[in-house]
């Protein structure tokens, strides 16, 4: 505590922020990085990320550096990996904040800061000796949301100011890109529909989003369909049915470029990902589909209400948000599929896509035709 009691007397000038986890939560560490930045007056903050996440690393704010760790590089195993980012950045902080509590995470983390804060696991058999060498830490607590977790070192350095914001940023040359391919199909105001995520798991099974897809034709909004080049977004680029009100620009953009056509959206229509949090960061309308997720640790964030929800329903809305779940006991389980391998979700199967339709038919009506 003695050297926290220190940094809250002499400001840290530069800082590492280690995220080696997923799109979604290196994007949900910005409130703790627009936090330091403003607190500290303008430091140097550089991160360290998986390789698979650098593209939206990118894109937040106040990042100078991007320390890189894969997973799948050929020729270099993580072993080596380890070795040659611990001897880039020993001692190179006055500052690391570690939001995972693997154990290479914290070890980097130990090395790299002459301050070191870090998640670490509730279970003390596994996380005794991250406590004993770090300068503090806090427990990772899966019942709290991701936001909460990984902004819960600013209590620690005596620096919360009240409810986290999540924010996103685009350059100007993408959204002159997305204004371009906006023009070029006709499209002024409209509704972006996500049907992919990072895992098969999460996606709402193909009869259902084709059922959904119809409904969403006939709501007078064009409806534009993103997705990233992953194997999985282009296999469901392949089943997508042709609507006139459809637009289909899976694989056609660039991160940059999606943050600028979210920005440009009015709505949001999809799974629990990373596209979901970028629009809920933009105070977009949002309409999720959640299926095994927690939604205490990943709902969308709503940044006028500060929260996320903490409640199981098959259908509740919180401010800007309104969420989709099955009807079941065993909702939410938090595992990857049913048979916590990656495999199907069956309570997916349980939405119903009229259900969907009907309260963004009814947010149409009361809010964009009365607007019009």
């Amino acid at each position: 505590m003695f050297f926290l009691n220190h940094m809250k007397k002499l400001a840290p000038r530069r800082i590492l922020v280690i995220v080696q986890r997923s799109n979604g939560d290196v994007f949900l560490s910005s409130p703790l990085i627009e936090a330091l930045f403003k607190a500290y007056d303008r430091p140097h903050i550089d991160l360290l990320v998986n390789s698979d996440t650098l593209a939206i690393a990118r894109t937040l704010r106040y990042i100078e550096e991007i320390h890189l760790f894969s997973y799948n590089t050929p020729g270099k195993g993580r072993g080596a990996q380890t070795f040659c980012l611990l001897k880039k950045i020993a001692r190179r902080y006055d500052l690391t904040i570690n939001l995972t509590a693997s154990d290479r995470s914290v070890l980097l983390a130990i090395v790299s800061g002459r301050v070191t804060i870090s998640a670490v696991e509730h279970d003390r058999k596994k996380s005794w000796w991250k406590r004993l060498f770090l300068s503090t830490c806090y427990e990772f607590d899966t019942d709290r949301h991701i936001i909460e977790n990984n902004t819960a070192a600013l209590d620690l350095l005596g620096i919360r100011s009240g409810k986290p914001v999540v924010s996103s940023c685009h350059s100007a040359e993408a959204a002159e890109s997305v204004e371009r391919m906006l023009a070029e199909r006709g499209i002024s105001e409209f509704i972006i529909f996500h049907p992919g995520a990072q895992y098969s798991y999460k996606v709402y099974p193909e009869k259902l989003r084709m059922a959904l897809l119809e409904g969403l034709n006939h709501l007078g909004v064009p409806i534009v369909v993103t997705g990233s080049k992953s194997a999985l977004d282009l296999e469901i680029k392949g089943t997508l049915p042709q609507l006139a009100n459809v637009y289909d620009v899976i694989g056609m953009t660039s991160m940059d470029e999606l943050i600028a056509l979210s920005e440009r959206s009015i709505a949001y229509i999809g799974a629990d990902t990373l596209t979901m949090h970028i629009a809920a960061s933009q105070n977009k309308r949002i309409f999720a589909i959640f299926g095994p997720t927690f939604v205490s640790a990943w709902s969308p964030w709503c940044n006028v209400l500060g929260t996320g929800t903490r409640l199981n329903s098959p259908v509740q809305t919180y401010g800007n948000v309104t969420l989709f779940q099955a009807d079941k006991p065993c909702v939410a389980c938090g595992k990857a599929g049913c048979d916590d391998n990656h495999g199907i979700s069956e309570c997916l199967y349980l939405i119903d896509p009229n259900v969907i339709i009907y309260e963004i038919d009814q947010w149409i009506t009361t809010v964009l035709r009365r607007e019009g």
